[in-house]
């Protein structure tokens, strides 16, 4: 399929100086002005051909440890390392609400999820068409825009304001054979799901014309497929099946399963992961992730590491690729049995929040850089719109990453984030569990809003498994009090 290209305005730049003197005569004074307009339409394409085009990846649920280019023992991610090889890996990146549908709108538009409303995932397709995304300012400033695969902010696939190309997925789309709404139009593709979207976000790079453009890539993998049952009931999630393309069925088949120490965590010290839910069996680590699902997620990583090298590929042959922003990212992790969970992904734990965040941009960035400031999910719009040069609709929550791509390392940035979560009514054992969450450097805080005595604090640096929960350890009665100050002080701003 051939995505056709849209058309933006030339964004526009100041007029040059002021003139010494008035001219008297009404000849002259017209050359002026067209001369004055010449300047002006060549200083705007200059400012055009400056500006970089923009590539965003966006993967579901991958975890910030499932790379080869962070050290996994079995994945093998050739085409995402050579972003970190050439670009930059930020090794403390976060989701600030991990939660699917609440963090894709702050990663479009730079604002915590208190800010932007999309609350949960429920259906809250009204609002996500009023959304203040970047791409809507990158349009406005004369970027093609486009937008490839899983909008996941309730179920409806028509296009949203600021893009100029929309190829959508229907909620969480199908594996196999998806149905897409392109530009307004449902139409039937044939082919696992994750190598379609290649395909078109290629198709809208392979069609680019003069102007800089943006595009976002929204993958459904690692998701797993619902069940649909014929009286149009969903399946528990929890019964979900992960479905790679054909060709990496048998990948890693003997591939060992690595298992992080928290595992065997006891919950001795997580009243509110001990409750007792009905129809649920206690946590412990019977109840975690089966290998074999593990291995499937990561055969539908195959999928996604091919279309990035195809990406990398079409703007080296448009001879456009190190005139871009090539961002890789996830919205949050994933749950491998760490503290006995599986799909819960929803908590503050680290498994849940931490995210792969790789950016590669060679004007900019030096080669294999790596940085160990907290950088958020809410920080890409913000970056994005800064290295183009164009004002976001609303002022961000997020930093611009921009002086951490350039190396620096600058002495106010932040020590210290707000991670939050409302509830919803999809997993029983999180009903209730909305919370707000405070994390340092050193330290972490859990308040539960609905759960009575039951809050948490890591000493991350001593037990960065968090399997020690130290909140009512008079040792740390003075960390406590800080961070609930933290606290108040995060949630005031």
């Amino acid at each position: 399929m051939h995505l056709k290209p849209g058309r933006g305005s030339i964004g526009r730049a100041a007029l040059p100086g002021v003139w010494n003197r008035v001219v008297e005569s009404l000849t002259m004074l017209r050359r002026v002005i067209c001369s004055a307009a010449f300047l002006l339409v060549v200083a705007s394409q200059v400012a055009g051909e400056d500006r970089p085009n923009m590539v965003v990846v966006l993967v579901d649920d991958l975890r910030w440890d499932e790379l080869s280019c962070v050290g996994h023992p079995a994945v093998r991610t050739p085409g995402i390392d050579r972003i970190a090889r050439e670009g930059a890996r930020f090794r403390n990146a976060f989701a600030t609400t991990p939660l699917c549908s609440p963090v894709r709108a702050c990663l479009l538009t730079g604002l915590h999820t208190h800010n932007h409303g999309i609350l949960d995932n429920l259906a809250r397709n009204e609002q996500s068409h009023a959304l203040p995304t970047f791409p809507r300012a990158l349009q406005a400033a004369g970027y093609r825009t486009g937008y490839v695969g899983k909008w996941h902010m309730g179920n409806d696939d028509s296009p949203r304001p600021g893009f100029d190309e929309w190829a959508c997925l229907q909620g969480q789309g199908t594996s196999f054979d998806p149905p897409l709404n392109i530009n307004g139009e449902r139409r039937e593709f044939a082919g696992h799901t994750t190598d379609v979207l290649n395909r078109l976000a290629v198709d809208f790079i392979d069609s680019a014309d003069d102007g800089p453009f943006c595009l976002y890539l929204a993958h459904k993998a690692l998701h797993p497929e619902l069940i649909q049952y014929d009286d149009g009931s969903i399946s528990d999630p929890s019964a979900a099946r992960f479905l790679p393309a054909k060709r990496h069925e048998t990948l890693y088949a003997d591939a060992a399963v690595p298992r992080r120490l928290n595992v065997t965590d006891d919950l001795s010290g997580k009243p509110a992961l001990r409750r007792e839910i009905e129809g649920l069996p206690p946590l412990s680590s019977e109840t975690g992730t089966p290998d074999e699902t593990v291995r499937d997620r990561w055969r539908m990583l195959a999928a996604v590491d091919e279309g990035v090298t195809q990406l990398l590929e079409a703007l080296n042959s448009s001879g456009e690729l190190d005139s871009t922003v090539f961002l890789f990212t996830s919205d949050h992790g994933y749950w491998y049995g760490e503290h006995g969970l599986s799909v819960e992904r929803r908590l503050a734990y680290e498994e849940a929040i931490r995210i792969p965040l790789l950016i590669r941009y060679p004007p900019l960035i030096e080669a294999g850089l790596l940085i160990d400031e907290f950088a958020l999910s809410i920080d890409v719009a913000p970056t994005l719109l800064d290295l183009a040069g164009v004002e976001p609709e609303r002022a961000p929550d997020g930093l611009s990453l921009r002086p951490l791509l350039a190396g620096e390392r600058p002495d106010d940035w932040r020590t210290s984030f707000l991670i939050e979560y409302n509830t919803d009514t999809v997993f029983p054992r999180v009903l209730t569990m909305g919370y707000r969450a405070v994390r340092t450097d050193r330290l972490k805080y859990i308040h539960y809003l609905e759960l009575d005595g039951m809050d948490e604090l890591y000493d991350l640096k001593a037990d960065p498994y968090e399997m020690r929960n130290v909140i009512a350890d008079p040792a740390y009665g003075d960390d406590l009090r800080a961070m609930e100050q933290e606290f108040g002080r995060l949630r005031g701003e």
